[in-house]
């Protein structure tokens, strides 16, 4: 693969209210993964191939609004939030609520088995008569890996509130830990050195920090700006800097010990 191929990836901010703002469900991601190793950040990862079969198109509520790649990433980001942190945005087929709890948990060997890529997600929604809620999810961001990277991925973040008696928890396998947690808690630990949260996980948890409650956050959905950082060289320091109209203010993240 060429450092000019993107690679198609998803994440989901999943969020539920609290009395202290909305909090975000996040993992902190196994050392011995390779990207972002030992960093919070959401649920998330890479679109298989397999999220892309035409087949699903037939069990996703409002497919007919999204066009093939974004149904694909929608249904990526559904598979790795359930995968990753057992929060799965999916109903009976032919309902409206969301599985409950009791059905959730008759469904929790699939993750075993998408974690060991033995299965896809038009066999689970078969076998399981699901239709997942691609139409639950917000876009809130598109960040895209800088050229000098040796991996590039093309990342969409989505957003959605958390099914209410979903509780959330790791997988123990590609994620390590798991927390519900405030932005303004996520932001104060980076800041400790408590926590490793990489840029663009930092951004996006700046930009919820604005919002008062879930529905503030997803009513900031749909207005994206496609992010591309870039580095930027003040005398001998590195700076890694994204565009200023992108929403995020005009971040400035020294990285002269990283190159």
């Amino acid at each position: 693969m060429s450092k000019d191929e993107l690679i198609p990836a998803a994440t989901v901010m999943m969020l539920r209210d609290t009395e202290s703002g909305p909090e975000v469900f996040m993992v902190v991601r196994h050392h011995e993964i390779d990207f972002a190793s030992g960093a919070l950040v959401f649920p998330g990862g890479k679109a298989d191939k397999a999220d892309f079969d035409s087949g699903l198109r037939a069990h996703c509520g409002n497919a007919e609004a999204f066009d093939d790649k974004e149904l694909a990433l929608r249904i990526a980001s559904i598979r790795e939030s359930f995968e990753e942190c057992g929060i799965l945005l999916a109903r009976e087929k032919g309902q409206s609520d969301f599985v409950s709890a009791a059905r959730l948990k008759e469904l929790d060997g699939w993750r075993d088995r998408f974690n060991n890529r033995d299965a896809t997600m038009l066999a689970f929604a078969e076998a399981e008569n699901l239709e997942f809620a691609v139409d639950a999810l917000g876009f809130y961001a598109h960040w895209i890996t800088p050229e000098m990277m040796p991996k590039r991925f093309d990342t969409y973040f989505y957003m959605a509130r958390a099914p209410q008696d979903h509780i959330g928890a790791h997988d123990g396998s590609e994620s390590v830990d798991s927390v519900w947690i405030t932005a303004a808690q996520a932001i104060a630990e980076a800041d400790a050195k408590k926590r490793t949260v990489i840029f663009p996980t930092r951004m996006n948890i700046e930009k919820l920090a604005k919002s008062g409650n879930v529905d503030d956050a997803l009513a900031a959905c749909g207005d994206v700006v496609t992010v591309t950082p870039f580095i930027e060289k003040e005398g001998e320091k590195s700076f890694l800097r994204i565009q200023p109209d992108a929403g995020y203010g005009d971040p400035k993240e020294d990285i002269t010990r990283g190159i």
